[in-house]
Order: structure tokens, then sequence, then C-alpha cells
């Protein structure tokens, strides 16, 4: 079984409206942290857990430039659970094949 401390800190880090929209601005390229938080009226440390835990999740990257941090997406980042998500699907795919070939041969030997 591989480590599940990663994925666990990517849905941590996804579960919050916050982090989304954060992530949802650097769609649009990398920003200094500052320019980020502004429109989430909160004062910048509390802004600042919110990017460390997009960071530990490993959905952005930031960098120093003089004295301004610059955030990015990590490219790749959504793949573990992309990943996780489809073998969900797949077992549950496959439990619901096992449900409806059951179903089937029931109503086959179901009396008329």
């Amino acid at each position: 079984m591989t480590d599940p401390a990663p994925l666990n800190a990517l849905f941590q880090a996804l579960a919050d409206p916050t982090r989304r929209a954060v992530l949802a601005r650097l769609s649009a390229g990398p920003q200094p942290a500052g320019a980020l938080a502004e429109p989430f009226g909160m004062a910048l440390p509390s802004f600042m857990e919110h990017l460390k835990k997009l960071e530990s999740g490993g959905l952005i990257e930031t960098r120093k430039q003089g004295r301004t941090r610059i955030c990015a997406l990590r490219p790749g980042a959504l793949a573990p659970a992309r990943d996780w998500m489809e073998e969900q699907r797949a077992l549950w795919d496959a439990r619901l094949d096992n449900l409806e070939d059951h179903l089937a041969t029931l109503m086959k030997e179901r009396p008329r």
C-alpha cells in the first residue's frame, strides 16, 4: 500500500473554499501572495496559512523574488487525486456490475 499522507494533504488542501478560490486565481498564472490575498479580506498572516496548506498539499509552488513571495500552480498536482478517483470509479463499477448480475440471476430464478 502506498503512503496515504500525500493524498490526505492534497484533499485537505482542497477542502477549503478559500484555497480552491486561490487555485482558480492561479490558473491565470503566477501571482504575488499579497495580490492573491486582497479579495479575501483577511490578515496576510492568516492568508499565508492557506498558502502553506496548498504548498504542503503539493498544489502550489512558491519562490521568493526580492521581498515578494510568488505563487504558482504545480504542474500535475491533481494527478494523485485523479488517479485515486479513477481507482474508486473502477472499483464501484465492478461492484455495480456484480450487483446487476446478481439481480438478473434472482429475477431469472423468481417463480412466476
